[in-house]
């Protein structure tokens, strides 16, 4: 991983959980639409976030879920709102992980986000639609609350623009006038497909719902060999 100081150009809560920081990097990389970065907190304390722009934006997007009981990320928006009332720049470590975007494939793309999952789900989205692929994609998304959805608007006009992909936001909690699931995320799809062969599988979220996940689709017949996701790297 390269080390590339970014100047902090915005942190600022999407809502009363999660922030959204955008960055400008000093020096010019590469990374591919999946990948992820480090917040160089210190020397021995490098905490990794899930991109959430796409290769060759301007901007590095991040997605920070951190309520205030949450200690581990909010230290990182305390730390990114102390950098930019200072100097206005931090360090990041760049690029990392395997579960990126096989943009070569032809296979039909399964797209599952838990909560600020998203981020990981929204490059890979950016990146297909930039590449002008029309393949046959499907983007579940589930949060507890449509509150907690920060980015419903941006998914739901992916689903409008483009024929191929099918955006089914998936609630826990929903009010009456919810036009979406209500569900939990895992038996939404388990309700929707009966086999999961034949995908390229993109998923990310917490990874105790990601290794729960990966449970279900083996009992659905899942290629683990196209089953993606940054969790597995740390979950056996």
């Amino acid at each position: 991983m390269n080390t590339i100081r970014c100047k902090i150009e915005k942190v600022s809560p999407f809502n009363d959980a999660v922030f959204q920081v955008i960055l400008k990097p000093e020096t010019a990389f590469d990374f591919k639409a999946g990948q992820y970065l480090c917040i160089v907190m210190n020397e021995k304390d490098k905490r990794p976030f899930s991109i959430a722009s796409a290769p060759d934006a301007e901007h590095i997007e991040l997605h920070i879920g951190a309520a205030v009981s949450e200690n581990y990320p909010m230290q990182v928006v305390q730390r990114l709102q102390q950098c930019l009332q200072k100097d206005g720049s931090i360090e990041i470590e760049i690029p990392g992980g395997d579960a990126h975007f096989r943009s070569d494939s032809q296979r039909p793309r399964l797209l599952i986000a838990g909560g600020t999952g998203f981020s990981y789900i929204k490059s890979i989205v950016e990146q297909q639609i930039a590449l002008d692929q029309a393949i046959e994609t499907q983007l579940y998304w589930g949060c507890r609350t449509q509150e907690a959805m920060y980015y419903e608007d941006i998914a739901r006009q992916w689903h409008d623009a483009h024929p191929w992909l099918h955006f089914v936001p998936v609630i826990e909690e929903a009010s009456q006038d919810w036009q979406g699931k209500e569900a939990n995320l895992l038996e939404q799809i388990q309700a929707d497909f009966t086999r999961l062969t034949g995908f390229d599988i993109y998923i990310a979220g917490r990874f105790d719902m990601v290794g729960a996940a990966r449970e279900v689709f083996r009992s659905m017949g899942v290629e683990e060999d196209h089953l993606y996701g940054d969790a597995f790297a740390f979950i056996k």
